[in-house]
């Protein structure tokens, strides 16, 4: 694990704008990767198998705690017209890297989602409009990721939409930061509001009289030469977390179905209080 994280502090400098000194970097900054797959669970809760997509593009020191980490897993059971059966889902996980002293870093599974990729069974992207990158974002060289929770209407349209949680990927005061999370949270609420949904046609979902979802819009900068900065699958990605906001209209039933972070780009994440949720919040490195 050691070998793994050789420089993982060096990354998460790279990949920032140092506006404050490197001690406040180090206790501010984190690294992590969003690492994908499949899971499929007993029907006494326990984990029966699961998978991650590309492993081989994965360290195997991450391998290793997630492998460390699921085997403990349990979940409430899943109890379908009334008989508690197998469950399969999709799983997003959020691989979290902190430094705890020089050139140590503990490594755990920070966060989790879980969701259904059935076909029809869940709302779906009809219409997605690019959303426009802020100028003030854009001037300040300011990039993050906005975490969207969107109340979908029987009309496939959004009737209400909250910033959940802003993650920087860059660094800068307090004031500063607090200032990017609200021009990116702004830009993606705008541009999110215009986008309409495909209803379920199939599976228990297609009754429900509205549809919550959690939607990453993430803004990255462009590196030099005009190419985009971004990072691969199975690669640290340095930033700075952002507080979680409590929204209203969300009610707590829904809260267990996944962390706000564990989402991929482009993904649609639907808060399902009938999904999979652990018993036990995470915990371990």
């Amino acid at each position: 694990m050691k070998r793994l994280l050789l420089g993982l502090f060096c990354i998460l400098l790279s990949g920032a704008v140092l506006a404050t000194a490197a001690e406040d970097v180090a206790k501010r900054a984190e690294a992590s990767m969003l690492v994908t797959g499949s899971i499929v669970v007993a029907p006494d809760g326990s984990v029966q198998s699961y998978a991650v997509d590309h492993p081989e593009k994965l360290p195997s020191g991450v391998l290793a705690v997630i492998d460390r980490t699921v085997s403990t897993w349990k979940f409430d059971p899943v109890v379908i017209g009334g008989k508690v059966v197998v469950a399969k889902a999709t799983m997003s996980l959020r691989i979290v890297a902190k430094q705890i002293g020089k050139g140590n870093f503990a490594v755990s599974v920070g966060s989790t989602s879980f969701g259904n990729d059935a076909p029809g069974e869940s709302p779906s992207y009809k219409t997605q409009a690019p959303i426009e990158y802020p100028s003030a974002a854009i001037r300040d060289h300011a990039a993050g990721t906005v975490y969207l929770l969107i109340k979908i209407n029987r009309q496939g349209r959004v009737e209400a939409a909250a910033a959940e949680q802003v993650n920087l990927s860059v660094i800068g005061s307090d004031g500063a930061m607090q200032r990017w999370r609200e021009v990116l949270a702004k830009a993606a609420l705008t541009g999110a509001k215009k986008w309409t949904f495909n209803l379920p046609t199939t599976g228990k979902q297609v009754a429900y009289p509205y549809w919550i979802a959690r939607i990453p819009v993430t803004f990255t900068l462009y590196g030099e030469y005009g190419h985009p900065r971004s990072e691969g699958y199975g690669q640290w990605q340095g930033y700075v977390p952002g507080p979680q906001q409590m929204i209203p209209w969300l009610d707590n039933s829904r809260l267990a179905a996944g962390n706000v972070d564990a989402m991929p780009d482009g993904g649609l994440l639907l808060l399902d209080s009938d999904g999979l949720r652990l018993k036990k919040p995470l915990g371990g490195t």
